[in-house]
């Protein structure tokens, strides 16, 4: 062992030691905050005195138990602070840090070795740092300069010096194995490392090689829109979720986990991504696809259709009479042409075209429809919509109140009396009791009038017309969404040409009870317009990875519904394979959002999740391939394998699996365009050893053998991926070529393609220097 390594072990070695006697010290303390908590929660009332006979007894107890409420709190944020260090302590047993910089301050003469890890640790007198958090602003030097002049900002301002050297370590087990002077990025011997890896089912935090434009990702602060264009295997996701983890460290005192919501393609990514911000130390944030966003909202009103189903239909029904009718719908549908004349739809209610429903009690009706239409176009058109939508609330409550009134000397009470159980029955007495206001000795000298009973029942029966007035729900919103089919008039500019049949298919759909995907937040937006946007203000950062598989009608949507959020968006329009995805070619739309002095664009070229080879080839399959740099890792090049029928085609796979799996691949996908022919792959090949199918509903990104559509596998990566049927019959369409792009790029080290008959035209010009074909 070189004269270096010696020191660096031997400072190893006191590192370790301050942490493992830390550790032991925050166990005992945690252990004590542990009985702390248990003792509070066990003897929470000992402490309090209940008595409730007078005001003066009743606030005391109030106070009391909020005292104690308050202690309890102050004892569990107490524990949890000390587990959540001595967790992080944990982590760093394993790897306390894994770079270092030189850095000598502007003014001084000496030189300052600091020490970079995944959290900060200082030494037994807790004056000196012993290592710094990588997101601490001193450490932002490691990842953006090589030796020279160099500067980073502190809330005080900017200190400049100068960087001297810069190392990167590889620690295992206590132990410095390595280390590397590194002059212009993070050594490409540790980058080499972590990508030659097999891939597990987690995604894990790339602090120890962060590259230098994903640092600008992570650090950047200002502006309400980050936008981030990356291309397959850039590490935009990576970068993105080490920015959140950067944001809870730089704001935690402004800023928590619940506070950040990350829009997700479907929950097996969920699962993929999960593991990242534990790793650092961190809270994971609130994780949602839009899909389980619009089921909350509207799947009490609808059967909706999800965005995989509506691909599926996409991808596999091409013959079907109404799929032209059907993919214009889907992108006029997600069009801001069509979000602005919603919009223009809901100012034209103001004067006309509001439809409402009656409101019936036992079959008798209380106001008519007509009654409410009248009194919504003749009372209060002065006033703002939202105003008389209020005024007409408070309206119709006093019809119902009247009409409670009516009912409550009707036979149907007297019999309802009659049929209470006993246990009904005093149930209504002490309610009535306490509400009459007789409590403690006066309780037994109250007698309920049946009057105060009659009106108690017609009260409970008349409970869900009074919330639905309160909901709104007189308001017939599927029934003016419906109108907007039926009219033009609310249309500014040109209409699809087929427009009459998207008319038709949409109104069959809600007639059924049902929304197309392409409909669901139109139909939502709507709504909103009309009954008041429920908007979400706690939310102060949202992350919408795959951003290019949302349309502009949806971001117009989300930006309204988190009005307080800064916004990051993640995407690369090479994977872009939805139906509207020819309508929104890259990002400039979203510059609209915001406008372009809040937004900022960051865009990746680098692939590192794949070896050179296969970055070679797929960066041929897409039009602005050659701005696509591959990372300089060695590998095979891609195989292209002609076949004549299945049979051949599942006997060669089945081989090709037992083979990889030789090899010690832990991860092979089998992908398959669409998921009706992943179900048909999946049957034929079933005897290969545990071999698992992925669904749209799969909730667990799963490791060994896979076989899954192309458009569920965005944003995962594998070790080698076979693409089950790469011909001309399967993928012969030019529309087909970004989720082509897609399949291809989840491979990290290997990548077999096999072709049932001639090969798809996409792969006809790539030269056999990037395709070998068999």
């Amino acid at each position: 062992m070189n004269t270096k390594l010696v020191q660096e072990q031997d400072r190893l070695n006191n590192v370790m030691e301050v942490i493992t006697e830390q550790i032991e010290k925050l166990q005992e303390e945690t252990d004590m905050h542990r009985e702390e908590v248990v003792s509070f929660r066990k003897h929470f009332w000992d402490d309090v005195k209940v008595n409730v006979d007078t005001f003066d007894d009743y606030l005391e107890t109030v106070i009391s138990l909020r005292q104690q409420a308050q202690n309890l709190s102050i004892s569990q944020s107490t524990h949890r602070q000390v587990s959540n260090k001595l967790s992080a302590l944990k982590r760093m047993q394993h790897i306390p840090y894994f770079g270092r910089i030189d850095f000598a301050e502007e003014g001084t003469s000496e030189t300052e070795r600091i020490y970079i890890g995944t959290s900060t640790l200082m030494d037994s007198s807790g004056e000196d740092f012993l290592i710094y958090d990588w997101r601490a602003p001193i450490s932002s030097i490691y990842y953006n300069y090589s030796p020279g002049p160099a500067e980073y900002t502190t809330p005080e301002g900017i200190i400049g010096g100068m960087l001297e050297q810069k190392w990167q370590y590889i620690i295992r087990g206590g132990v410095v194995e390595s280390m590397f002077d590194t002059s212009l990025t993070i050594g490409d011997e540790i980058l080499q490392q972590v990508l030659g890896k097999s891939t597990d089912k987690h995604m894990h935090s790339i602090v120890s090689t962060i590259q230098q434009e994903q640092n600008r990702i992570i650090r950047h602060d200002h502006g309400r829109l980050l936008i981030v264009q990356g291309s397959a295997g850039s590490g935009k996701t990576s970068a993105a979720l080490q920015r959140i983890a950067y944001l809870l460290y730089k704001y935690r005192d402004k800023l928590k986990a619940d506070q950040i919501i990350l829009f997700s393609p479907n929950s097996m990514f969920n699962s993929y991504v999960s593991n990242v911000l534990p790793e650092l130390g961190e809270e994971n944030m609130q994780q949602v696809t839009f899909q389980e966003y619009l089921n909350h909202r509207l799947s009490d009103e609808f059967k909706v259709e999800g965005p995989y189903k509506q691909l599926e239909y996409v991808l596999t029904a091409t013959d079907q009479p109404l799929y032209q009718v059907r993919t214009a719908s889907i992108r006029f549908k997600a069009s801001v042409r069509f979000f602005e004349a919603i919009k223009t739809y809901r100012e034209s209610l103001e004067a006309a075209g509001l439809l409402f429903k009656g409101i019936t009690f036992r079959g008798e009706s209380i106001v008519t429809a007509k009654k409410i239409n009248e009194r919504f176009y003749r009372k209060d058109t002065s006033l703002r919509f939202h105003n008389r939508v209020e005024k007409l609330t408070e309206w119709l409550n006093r019809q119902v109140e009247e009409a409670m009134r009516r009912e409550r000397n009707k036979a149907w009470v007297q019999e309802e009396i009659e049929l209470l159980s006993e246990d009904d029955y005093q149930k209504a007495y002490n309610y009535l009791r306490k509400k009459r206001g007789f409590r403690g000795e006066s309780a037994d000298d109250y007698e309920m009038e049946p009057e105060a009973l009659a009106q108690l029942i017609v009260r409970q029966k008349f409970k869900s017309i009074r919330k639905g007035i309160q909901m709104l729900h007189f308001i017939d919103i599927k029934g003016i969404y419906k109108q907007l089919f039926t009219n033009l008039t609310w249309m500014k500019g040109e209409i699809p040409e087929e427009w009459e049949g998207i008319c038709q298919l949409t109104l069959k759909m809600l007639d059924e009870g049902k929304l197309f995907y392409e409909d669901a937040t139109p139909f939502l937006l709507l709504k909103e317009l009309i009954q008041g946007f429920q908007t979400n203000t706690s939310i102060k950062h949202v992350l919408i990875d795959e951003a290019q598989d949302y349309s502009p009608f949806q971001f117009e949507f989300l930006k309204r519904l988190f009005p307080s959020a800064k916004m990051t968006v993640l995407g690369d329009f090479n994977q872009g394979i939805f139906a509207h995805a020819s309508e929104t070619v890259d990002f400039d739309t979203l510059t609209n959002l915001y406008g372009p002095n809040e937004t900022n664009t960051i865009n990746l070229t680098r692939s590192y999740r794949s070896t050179r080879p296969i970055v070679e080839l797929t960066r041929r399959l897409v039009p602005n391939g050659k701005q696509i740099v591959a990372f300089d890792r060695d590998g095979e090049v891609p195989v292209l394998t002609q076949l004549t029928n299945k049979e051949e085609l599942h006997r060669q796979i089945v081989y090709k699996v037992s083979n990889l799996q030789k090899q010690a691949y832990q991860t092979i996908a089998i992908i398959c365009k669409s998921a009706e022919e992943s179900a048909a792959a999946y049957k034929a090949l079933g005897n290969i050893d545990e071999i698992k199918l992925v669904k749209s509903n799969s909730m667990e990104y799963e490791q060994g053998v896979v076989v899954i559509p192309a458009y569920l596998a965005k944003g995962i990566e594998f070790d080698a991926v076979i693409i089950y049927d790469a011909s001309a019959e399967v993928y012969g369409n030019e529309r087909l070529r970004r989720l082509f792009y897609t399949a291809c790029t989840r491979a990290m080290h290997y990548l077999q393609l096999y072709s049932v008959g001639e090969p798809s035209p996409l792969l006809l010009d790539i030269d056999s220097e990037y395709l070998v074909r068999s």
